[in-house]
């Protein structure tokens, strides 16, 4: 589509550079904000990812539930193992007591000896039978207890993994979806103001990471949370003045870890804000790479990605960094926690409060209460990484759509032939700069009306107008007597054809990309549009013809073979209204010729816009417009303009005559 200086198309390199000069997207744009920049809150971004998962709230009470069993049935394990440490421990003890005597018996004995510790250290024994050694039946229905109680705890788990998975992937299917679905209500006006690598880095890249984010902290956070609270009641269970001991460190853990995310939350959100602009940089130099090397800029190129991927590598580094303090802070903590409740836990024992299996399973909860405790802090930086990008398609779901289709809408006649009338219509992309300003004009059915100007003037803004790809903001555009606005814009599309100076082709073969003029089109149809519009000329000099497999740049051809294609995909459509925008500037002169021919009968009885530098492509037209800052200064033939002299001739004259001097 050809550029003016007056729409945002032309605007996004001047955008880029000023981003390049402040260091990220300008704010005010969609989806901008300066690097390092807080979007939005973390707790209102974390509560809408959660809504996010709304539609699976049942799969989600299911793992809940699957997830506390889980729990349960893992905690249990340490206090049913200590029963058989208990066992065993006082088996070996009992078996050195004498044979007959009770224990309250040996207890008493060793009181009147004066051996207080010993003393208090048989009384804590429930099961102490002296002259009785251990009792190895016991022992081993203890054990087997245990090994099915973890191979159902391995089940319930398997259960939960597996539930949690379908939970995300249904969640970012939908996100997905959604995302798909609104970038088809934006407006072009975004598109053109939105770096294209910066908004695929949303759509690909944000949505990965919060997927991964959802499956690791939904599986980990979750589990850690319950089982932190079923080790917590299993400690007071055991000993309520160890449980108060062991409860010391969390405080301190959730101190270190708030401090800690509170700084790597900024890192996290420039981390992903520095890869949309690094993207963004890939994808303009990709796509612009033979321009890159005509014009000798690949230094410049290759500097500029090292400033962006340096500028990536420190705020990553940074980011992992804080968040990786975390760990060693909580293992530090847990550690001198372990270390003050085995020693009061010893002392417990050889004082006779609890009994040498309670004090080990106690010291096993200790660690998997640091466990949990550990986990939750080590999702901290999963979790801001992933809030961060969901933030950034937040931004994206939120941005202002196009105007939606009224409620009641009008139809355009059947049989219509495409009469096109503007209305004393306005329309400025700048408020300060209007552009278009009381505009009147009568397109007729089988006319072609061709629009000439300057580079600005407001050519391909007036077919923007027509498509609805903007809306006016004064008068109205009809078609067939129907103002476009009231119209649908499928149904309004649907009339239209149009060929752009910037050819588009998608991976497919030849075939595909011609039938997708006109879903359903038989092969003879399609076959027929080739043939009209010359594309059956190079066609059969392939290896496959029409079964050419091309990719989406269409590099297999050259730029007048793609050029030839979309006009046989627009041949193909038999539309009412057809708009050419420069169609024949990236073909030779003889198939210009020859497109021209074709374009001729694919132009009879339905109105045609032609926008055209090349003032030679227009002599036939029923009616030129001439156009400058927004306005039409001429309108006639081509011979009546020239005789005019006005703006017309100027133009005409700086094309011919200059080259025959």
């Amino acid at each position: 589509m050809t550029k003016e200086h007056t729409s945002p198309q032309t605007d996004k390199k001047t955008l880029k550079v000023t981003e390049r000069a402040v260091g990220g997207p300008m704010p005010g744009r969609p989806g901008g904000g300066m690097v390092g920049q807080k979007a939005h809150d973390f707790k209102p971004s974390a509560r809408r990812v959660l809504g996010l998962m709304r539609p699976e709230r049942a799969l989600v009470v299911l793992v809940v539930v699957l997830a506390a069993g889980a729990a349960t049935l893992n905690a249990l394990g340490p206090k049913i193992l200590g029963r058989a440490t208990d066992l065993i421990f006082e088996g070996v003890v009992g078996r050195r007591l004498p044979a007959g005597a009770t224990q309250d018996q040996v207890v008493e004995g060793l009181r009147r000896q004066g051996d207080e510790q010993q003393a208090d250290l048989l009384s804590g024994m429930q099961h102490l039978v002296p002259g009785q050694g251990v009792d190895f039946a016991a022992v081993r229905e203890v054990l087997l207890l245990v090994v099915g109680l973890y191979v159902l705890y391995a089940l319930v788990a398997f259960a939960q993994g597996y539930l949690i998975n379908e939970v995300v992937q249904r969640t970012i299917y939908r996100l997905r979806s959604d995302v798909e679905d609104k970038v088809h209500r934006l407006p072009l006006e975004y598109f053109d103001r939105q770096p294209r690598g910066e908004l695929l880095s949303r759509v690909t890249n944000d949505i990965d990471n919060l997927a991964q984010s959802l499956q690791q902290t939904m599986s980990q956070l979750l589990s850690s949370l319950l089982m932190l609270v079923a080790v917590l009641s299993m400690m007071f269970w055991i000993s309520p003045t160890l449980a108060l001991v062991a409860l010391v460190s969390v405080p301190v853990s959730v101190v270190a870890t708030s401090q800690v995310m509170k700084r790597s939350k900024d890192q996290f959100i420039s981390q992903w804000r520095t890869t949309g602009r690094l993207n963004s940089h890939i994808e303009e130099s990709f796509s612009g790479h033979a321009l890159v090397k005509v014009f000798g800029r690949r230094d410049e190129v290759l500097r500029e990605f090292d400033e962006h991927n340096a500028t990536l590598y420190d705020a990553s580094f940074r980011a992992q960094f804080v968040s990786g303090l975390v760990m060693p802070i909580l293992m530090f903590v847990g550690n001198l926690n372990y270390v003050v409740v085995a020693v009061i836990g010893g002392l417990k024992v050889a004082g006779g409060s609890i009994s040498l299996g309670d004090a080990q399973a106690f010291i096993q909860y200790t660690r998997q209460f640091g466990q949990p405790l550990t986990q939750i802090a080590s999702m901290a930086n999963l979790l801001q990484s992933g809030v961060a990008s969901a933030e950034r398609v937040f931004e994206l779901l939120d941005a202002e759509e196009q105007v939606p289709d009224r409620a009641d809408p009008s139809s355009l006649p059947v049989g219509g032939r495409g009469e096109v009338r503007f209305e004393h219509v306005a329309f400025s992309y700048d408020p300060e700069h209007p552009l278009i300003d009381d505009l009147s004009l009568v397109a007729r059915p089988g006319e072609t009306v061709a629009i000439v100007g300057p580079t600005g003037a407001g050519k391909t803004t007036l077919v923007n107008l027509v498509m609805r790809f903007y809306e006016v903001q004064g008068g109205r555009i009809t078609l067939d007597g129907v103002d476009v606005a009231s119209l649908p814009r499928s149904e309004l599309r649907s009339r239209i054809g149009m060929v752009l100076q910037d050819t588009w082709l998608f991976g497919g073969t030849i075939r595909d990309n011609i039938a997708y003029g006109r879903p359903g089109a038989t092969e003879e149809e399609i076959l027929e549009a080739a043939r009209a519009t010359f594309v059956d000329r190079f066609v059969h000099s392939l290896p496959d013809g029409y079964d050419t497999v091309l990719d989406e740049e269409g590099t297999n051809l050259s730029a007048g073979e793609k050029q030839l294609l979309t006009i046989a995909r627009a041949f193909l459509a038999d539309p009412a209204l057809l708009i050419l925008d420069e169609a024949t500037s990236s073909v030779d002169t003889r198939t210009e010729l020859l497109v021209q021919h074709a374009m001729a009968s694919l132009r009879q009885d339905r109105t045609s816009f032609v926008i055209a530098h090349r003032l030679s492509t227009i002599r036939d037209a029923d009616l030129i417009l001439v156009m400058e800052d927004g306005r039409i200064v001429e309108q006639g033939t081509h011979e009546q303009l020239l005789a005019a002299k006005g703006a017309y001739d100027r133009l005409y004259q700086s094309q011919f005559a200059a080259a025959v001097a």
